[in-house]
Parts: structure tokens; sequence; C-alpha cells
């Protein structure tokens, strides 16, 4: 029986997980479509793509907090139910704004199934059988944002821009209930919901995300960009400070003395700035440096896009074996390889076969990190925290890749852009190299991750008393 619900939890939870990656930018392909129905402005459009982005980087840690005192199967249901009531919304719009309101409500719920869809599968495995579901788990969530311009590609040319969004309603309707059935509920240790912290963390969030996303039409050093970068920090430093002192703190500062936290943590940052940035730059390079229509450009990323659903359960299991450590190295190290081969090979007029190897290269890099990523931010912490660490790595991931889109696009403008074919090439080859030199320094960063024993050495609770490795047991906090 144990195994029976173990196993719908990795099911239900890897749909939600893939739900949200997928929306981040399957939209992106019906931009032009919906552009052309609604005579929407340019700020219109990046405000349909935006939306979703900065609610669902805003309140992850709020979503995961909500999770540890109410119910994590409890709260990811009603993360189910908004993002499927938003897509309704959404495909009814008449209009950008309400297309834009429906993708800031999809945001919200995005932000409830996020960071609990992980936070489920470490409570319903036991440690032997942990890495392999984390590594299918991954790698169905990175098959979410890699394939999202496939399956967006097919929908806009077999159907109208609206099936986008109509495609979530029957499978989030059918993934609550069968969660209902189902999933075990679990809590984390919050007694109480922190109020305070949870203002904080999301106003200070909020503000560190508006940056990137305001930063390409309003300019990096624009009162609103600096203001927003600085506000979000000091929010976040106020955070902090009252986090130091509550009785009932959302995320206790004593994880970021865990070097598993805090490295695996800084590396999902530093491979999301460069992934999300990358694809954003690899779907024009095929649609417009090649010349292919959306479908065709979708199935020409299948090489990179394919990889984690290949690759992530395999490392997960692996990593299961060998410890995450030389997982994380080689991550981003292939990453970084990738992408230096993709910026070298491109110039006018390549052939799209010239592509394909490095595209399988970052694949592999990138899928290899997904599950040891997920794996050593939750096995750092004692099972109580494992929903808020979750909620803080997905959070600091969303947030950059909107620095990742923000740092490419300045990049790519200053250097090239739009004005000719070579200005173009002269431009993505620019966003290329930076965006390789970002794993470069994940890289340097993941040398520093600890040893399997030392992960479970420094898992700490709130109070910083060390807790076995044994503590992280599927039967914590767990009612049926």
């Amino acid at each position: 029986m144990q195994n029976h619900r173990a196993t719908w939890t990795l099911v239900l939870a890897a749909f939600g997980a893939f739900l949200t990656a997928l929306d981040v930018v399957v939209v992106t392909m019906a931009l032009p479509t919906i552009q052309t129905q609604f005579d929407a402005s340019l700020a219109e459009l990046d405000w349909i793509v935006n939306a979703y982005a900065l609610s669902f980087a805003a309140l992850l840690l709020i979503g995961a907090a909500l999770g540890d005192r109410f119910g994590r199967r409890r709260m990811y249901v009603v993360g189910i139910v908004i993002f499927t009531l938003a897509s309704v919304l959404a495909a009814l719009s008449t209009n950008a704004g309400m297309l834009i309101t429906a993708r800031l409500v999809q945001g919200v719920g995005a932000a409830v199934l996020a960071p609990l869809s992980l936070t489920l599968i470490v409570v319903a495995f036991p440690p032997a059988k942990l890495s392999g579901a984390i590594g299918i788990w991954a790698g169905i969530m990175g098959l979410g944002v890699a394939i999202g311009p496939v399956v967006g590609g097919a929908v806009v040319q077999g159907f109208a821009w609206e099936a986008i969004f109509w495609l979530n309603v029957p499978i989030g309707a059918v993934v609550a209930v069968l969660c209902m059935m189902f999933l075990t509920e679990s809590h984390g240790g919050a007694q109480r919901l922190d109020i305070v912290g949870v203002v904080l963390a999301g106003l200070g969030l909020l503000g560190l995300a508006w940056a990137p996303v305001r930063a390409p039409d309003a300019g990096w050093g624009s009162l609103e960009v600096i203001g927003s970068l600085a506000g979000g920090a000091v929010l976040m430093v106020l955070f902090v400070l009252w986090e130091r002192r509550s009785d009932h703190a959302m995320l206790p500062v004593a994880y970021f003395k865990i070097r598993g936290f805090v490295v695996a943590n800084t590396v999902s940052f530093l491979q999301n700035v460069s992934l999300i940035g990358a694809v954003f730059m690899i779907t024009q390079l095929i649609q417009i440096g090649l010349g292919h229509d959306p479908l065709s450009a979708g199935a020409r990323m299948l090489p990179l896009s394919l990889t984690p659903l290949v690759v992530s359960p395999i490392a997960g299991m692996l990593a299961g074996r060998l410890g995450d450590r030389p997982f994380l190295i080689l991550s981003m190290a292939l990453h970084t390889i990738g992408l230096v081969w993709l910026a070298i090979v491109v110039q006018a007029g390549v052939d799209y076969v010239y592509l394909v190897p490095p595209f399988i290269v970052a694949g592999v890099g990138l899928s290899m990190g997904f599950p040891s990523i997920a794996a050593m931010v939750t096995g750092s912490v004692p099972p109580e925290g494992q929903g808020i660490a979750s909620g803080t790595q997905r959070a600091l991931a969303q947030a950059g890749g909107l620095f990742g889109v923000a740092i490419v696009s300045a990049v790519f403008a200053s250097a090239g852009g739009y004005g000719s074919a070579q200005s173009f090439i002269d431009g993505f080859t620019k966003a290329m190299w930076v965006a390789a030199l970002v794993p470069a320094l994940g890289l340097l960063v993941a040398l520093f991750a600890p040893r399997p024993a030392q992960v479970a050495a420094q898992a700490v609770t709130p109070q910083a008393e060390p807790v076995r490795k044994e503590a992280v047991s599927p039967q914590a906090k767990q009612t049926t």
C-alpha cells in the first residue's frame, strides 16, 4: 500500500511540476497571434509573459510556508485549482489586460504547486528509493521548460492560441481529484504562520524580480530598476533579521550555515540564469536566424529538450549511490562546454546539423544537475524544513530565469540586434558567451559541495542541533 501511494505521489507531483515549468515558456510561441488578435502593444506582450513569472517568483516561499502550516496535500490541490481556473480565464480572455490578469493568477497557483511537488515526493519515498524518484521528477519538470516551444508551436499551428490554456484544464481537474484520493497528508514544523515573514519575503522577492522584468524597457540604470533592486534587497535583509528573532520562523536562518544548502541553491540560481536566457535566444536563432516556423523550430530543439527525460532519472539513481557532488560538478562543466561550443559554431548561414552536438552536450549537463540540486537542498535540512527548503530553491531558480532573460537580452541588443542577419549573429554569439560564463561560475561553486557524509552531518534543526540522516523519514509528520 505504501509503495502504491508513493508511485501515485511521484506521478501526480511530477504532473504539477511539469505544468508550472511548461507555462513559463509555452505562451511565447503564441505571442504573434495574440498581438494580431488583440492589437496588443509590445509592453502588453511582455507582461503576458512576465506576469506569470513575476507572481510565480514572488510567492514561492509563501506557497511552501502555507503547505507546511496547513498541509502539503491540501495546499497542493489548492494550487492546482487556482492554476486550472486561471487557465480557463486565460483561454476566455477577450483583451490583453484580461490575459495579463489571468497569467498573474496562474503564477499564484504555480507558486503553491512548485515547491510542494518536491516536498510530497521527499516525504513519500524511503531514503533508499528517494534519489531515483527525484531524478524522475526532475526529468519531467526539466522537460516542461525545454519542450515548451514544441508544445506551443504545435498547438498554435494546429489550433487557436487559446488551446495552450485549455490544455491545462482537463489535466488540472483530473490531477486534483486523484490527489485527494491517493496522496498522503503531511505538515512541516510550523505551528502558526509567520505573517511578518510572509509579507517581507513576498515584497522582497517581488522587488528583486521586478528589476529584471523591467530592465529591458526601462534600462538597468533607471530609477525604477535600481529602486526595485535596492528596495527588494532591503526587504530581504529585514526578512533575515526578523527570521533570526522570530519564534515561528518561516525560513530558519540556520539553514544558510549549511554548506550543501547554500551551494545547491547558488548552483540552481546560476543554472537557471543560463538555461532560461540561452533557451530564450536559441528559439529566436532557429526561427529568425534559420527561418523556421514555430512548430519546426520547436522540433529542432528536441536534442536539447528531450535530454532531461532520459538523463535525469539515470543521474538521480547514480547520485543516490555516488553522491550529488560529482554530478553537480559534471553538470556545470558540460553545460558550460555546450554553450561555448554553440557560441563558436553559430555564424551566418550555419547548418542546423552543427547545432545538434552542442545542444546534446548542454542538455545532458543540465539534466544531470536537476536531481542533485533538489536532493542536496532537501537532504541538507531536517524533515520539517524540507518544504520551505524546496520553496527557497524554486524561488531562486525562478529569479535566476528572470535575470537570465534580462541579461542576455541586454547583451544581444548591445552587441548586435535585429538590424540584419549578421548583426543578429553577432548579438547571439556574445549572448551565448555570457550565458556560458554563468555555469562556469556554477562549476567553481559546485567544487565546494559537501560529500554525502558531510550533507548528513550538516543537516540542522532551526536551533542548529544535529539531525541524523535517518531523520529524513517518509513517516515524518504524516497522517493519512
